[in-house]
């Protein structure tokens, strides 16, 4: 069993045309295949080394990783002496990957890690989500390093990415009990000591991922006296020997029992500060959590697959009425749905990926050399596509997800309410993903602007122009037509002129362009590999009603009507 060999759906977007194009950006036109033994030479090198390490992933988390789970979920981590002590299983898929060098892929290879792009390293924790959601969480945060990599000095990037590669951990310190979803609420203090040049953090983070981890980033108030964003900057601080990081308590949570989420004491502990002061939260954590929820995106779409994986095995195995309950239209709709949710997700995850791929290598060769006029062009349209395209990936592909929870246990019946099967773990674990890194409603607020301001529409026509299969030409005409719905939508609700008539219809506008972007994606691929037919056809017809179902409702209602909806 492998979780790459066994999913043509990843082999596939490894073969989209754009690779050329992030591999050739992301080695800088392979200037390292004399330096580093393990550097590619060419593109056809770097697919077959990024292939060659997703098929190693594969087979750790279908042999380990997965078989671990159930075990895992059942007993989770410890606190002893204020320390995390992880579950023996989830030791066990974090000792296999480490062994396997398979921590750092992204990171640049003189600090060990293998310089991958984004698409293969995103692959990756869909891999580990599939096997176990939680786990993810301990193999997601690695991105943190991201982070350093891109806004930290040399000597920081020196002393923590290497450690990074061998396999510790890291967790991003970001919320406090009184500071959620509004950061600029954080009142953990960070104090600069004149006489030994040290920044130390004191103070109280709740809800910490994997809080226990060795390397932490962690946003702090630096600014004496302020009270917004501004006055927040972000550290990095090892945890490893000092012991003044206490972990007060481990959460008790609904799913993802095998991650550990912390509430955390910081007496007097040493940090450096990463990047410039006061741009902690504007900068450096914006940044953070884009590629967080990019990671929650892979997440979602692993758990997708987890759910369908049961679904339709349970299905062609449980006899009734003489027959396998696949055989029951009630039963095969379901599954089909859920499938062509599971392929519209993961086109629109890699669709953003690659977006992300683009820009981020634009950035790292900023770096070293200014930027041509065509490039910086380039760079910035790939920026905009990915700041777009990043709160519909984490809105939809969650919510979906946890649509296909919810439904794998349905078409288990009375089974998929027992511990007996894995979908009611699967559904538990569903649950946090439109809830952390930004809930679905705060997506919707990142999301709406790109709707009123005419981007999502200009990349809807970008698509509607891409040579297509013949064959689906009427699906392309009918997705004409829904994108004529979305435009005299958005043109009813922002003529109003109202803000908060505009929010309040912002979910509907921004479903309605994530629908028909999917669809188009879903059609795309399809014309690529008839893999994707069946998905891109049931896809379109629960697009059409989704679009005409939020269209009627704009069109049949006024600004007034709001008012009925408030709850006094």
């Amino acid at each position: 069993m492998n979780y790459y060999n066994n999913n043509p759906a990843l082999k596939f977007q490894l073969s989209h045309p754009l690779m050329q194009k992030i591999v050739a950006l992301k080695e800088q036109n392979f200037v390292e295949k004399d330096q580093y033994d393990y550097a590619p030479r060419d593109f056809e090198d770097a697919i077959d080394n990024y292939e060659r390490v997703l098929e190693i992933i594969g087979e750790i988390c279908a042999e380990i990783i997965a078989p671990n789970a159930e075990s895992v979920d059942h007993e989770g981590p410890q606190v002893i002496n204020n320390r995390v002590k992880y579950a023996r299983g989830t030791q066990e898929n974090h000792d296999a990957l480490a062994q396997a060098g398979l921590y750092g892929m992204s990171l640049p290879r003189q600090y060990g890690g293998l310089n991958f792009s984004m698409i293969p390293y995103i692959m990756g924790g869909e891999m580990v989500s599939r096997a176990d959601a939680g786990f993810a969480n301990i193999w997601g945060l690695q991105d943190c390093a991201e982070t350093i990599a891109e806004f930290a000095d040399e000597s920081i990037k020196a002393e923590f990415l290497p450690r990074v590669c061998l396999g510790e951990t890291c967790s991003m310190d970001l919320t406090e009990p009184d500071a959620g979803s509004d950061l600029q609420a954080v009142q953990l203090k960070a104090t600069y000591n004149e006489h030994d040049g040290v920044w130390y953090l004191n103070g109280v983070k709740r809800f910490i991922t994997n809080g226990d981890a060795q390397i932490k980033l962690v946003l702090a108030r630096s600014e004496e006296g302020s009270t917004d964003g501004r006055g927040l900057s972000y550290f990095v601080a090892d945890n490893n020997f000092d012991h003044t990081i206490k972990v007060r308590r481990i959460e008790n949570k609904l799913g993802i029992k095998g991650s550990p989420t912390c509430e955390l004491v910081f007496t007097n502990t040493p940090a450096k500060l990463v990047g410039t002061r006061r741009m902690g939260l504007i900068k450096y954590v914006m940044s953070l959590m884009n590629g967080a929820r990019l990671g929650v995106g892979a997440q979602s779409v692993g758990v997708s697959q987890a759910a369908y994986d049961e679904a339709i095995a349970y299905a062609r195995e449980r006899k009734q009425f003489g027959k396998a309950i696949i055989e029951f239209p009630a039963v095969y709709e379901m599954i089909s749905l859920m499938k062509a949710k599971l392929d519209a997700t993961r086109a629109l995850l890699y669709e953003t990926t690659r977006f992300v791929d683009v820009y981020k290598a634009y950035e790292a060769i900023e770096a070293t050399r200014k930027l041509t006029p065509e490039e910086r062009a380039d760079y910035k349209e790939y920026q905009k596509l990915a700041d777009g395209f990043t709160p519909i990936l984490k809105m939809f592909s969650s919510e979906f997800a946890n649509q296909n929870a919810y439904d794998s246990i349905q078409v288990h019946g009375g089974s998929g309410f027992m511990k007996d099967y894995a979908c009611e773990r699967i559904y538990r674990d569903a649950r946090i993903l439109t809830i952390y890194e930004g809930t679905s409603q705060l997506q919707t607020v990142a999301a709406i602007r790109h709707v009123t301001t005419g981007n999502y529409l200009k990349q809807i026509r970008y698509y509607e122009a891409q040579p297509i299969n013949p064959e689906f030409h009427s699906l392309r005409k009918k997705l004409i037509t829904m994108t004529t719905l979305l435009e005299n939508s958005t043109n009813r609700v922002t003529e109003s002129k109202n803000p908060e008539y505009i929010d309040f219809q912002a979910r509907r506008l921004v479903e309605m362009a994530g629908h028909i972007i999917m669809t188009y994606l879903l059609i795309i691929d399809a014309s690529r590999d008839d893999m994707f037919r069946k998905s891109a056809e049931v896809y379109q017809r629960y697009a059409e009603v989704e679009v005409r179902k939020h269209a009627t409702f704009i069109k049949n209602f006024d600004v007034e009507q709001v008012d009925k909806y408030k709850i006094a």
